[in-house]
């Protein structure tokens, strides 16, 4: 490899350093208490200098940020930390695994296990009718269903009616659209199996039938990432 290339090589991962580091600076923004989930960023310009970096890393930084469903950005108005993110104690586990792709999918399955135990006891008719309608749509769904894939364990989560626990999940699902660029070949019938089972174990208010068949789901969904990341070599 030659002098050149190895150059490219060094900038792309200082760059990519420097933009974890950043983003980790934002967020104890908000872990320190000095900004409160809702309250609007310092402009781009201002942030570059306040932090020293570039626009480029500057913006890679709030790029994840953003996946993660931390930050969101409004056409002319700037951007604004989200107003559901979660507890103190998230932020800083969020801000430490960053990078570490198992360390979310694991966050992610620690919580909806122990959401859907609680959803099998709250869970309305209302709530019931609209999952259903999430698998009908993924059934019938000509492309890619991520987006109805999320709705369908957002109605989950957002069923328990905790606040605290709604900001979480919801940061988790927004890193895992991210994530699930890994997926080369989406099952669609797995999932509608999948759903299906979680969504009638929720019906006849079973905890431990639902508990079951959302790890089931989950760790079906873990090891597909895991194996397509690990062969394209990527790290998160």
């Amino acid at each position: 490899m030659d002098k050149r290339n190895n150059d490219l090589i060094l900038e792309s991962v200082t760059r990519k350093t420097l933009a974890k580091e950043v983003a980790d600076r934002l967020l104890q923004l908000l872990v320190s208490g000095d900004l409160k989930p809702g309250d609007k960023l310092f402009p781009e310009t201002e942030l570059t200098k306040m932090l020293d970096v570039s626009r480029p890393v500057l913006r890679e930084a709030m790029s994840s940020l953003e996946s993660l469903g931390i930050i969101h950005r409004k056409t002319r108005d700037g951007t604004y930390f989200a107003q559901k993110i979660g507890s103190r104690p998230f932020l800083n586990m969020l801000s430490l695994a960053m990078d570490d792709l198992p360390a979310i999918i694991e966050a992610r399955m620690a919580l909806e296990l122990g959401l859907i135990t609680l959803a099998a006891e709250k869970i309305t008719d209302r709530e019931l009718n609209e999952l259903y309608s999430t698998i009908e749509a993924i059934s019938e769904s000509p492309g890619n269903y991520a987006e109805i894939d999320k709705e369908f364990h957002r109605i989950i989560a957002f069923s328990v009616n905790n606040h605290v626990l709604e900001g979480m999940i919801d940061s988790l699902l927004m890193a895992f659209d991210q994530m699930s660029q890994n997926i080369e070949v989406r099952e669609r019938n797995v999932a509608v199996e999948h759903h299906t089972a979680i969504y009638a174990a929720l019906k006849k208010r079973s905890p431990s039938e639902a508990w079951l068949h959302m790890y089931r789901h989950l760790d079906f969904v873990r090891q597909k990432i895991l194996k397509n990341t690990s062969k394209t070599g990527e790290t998160c």
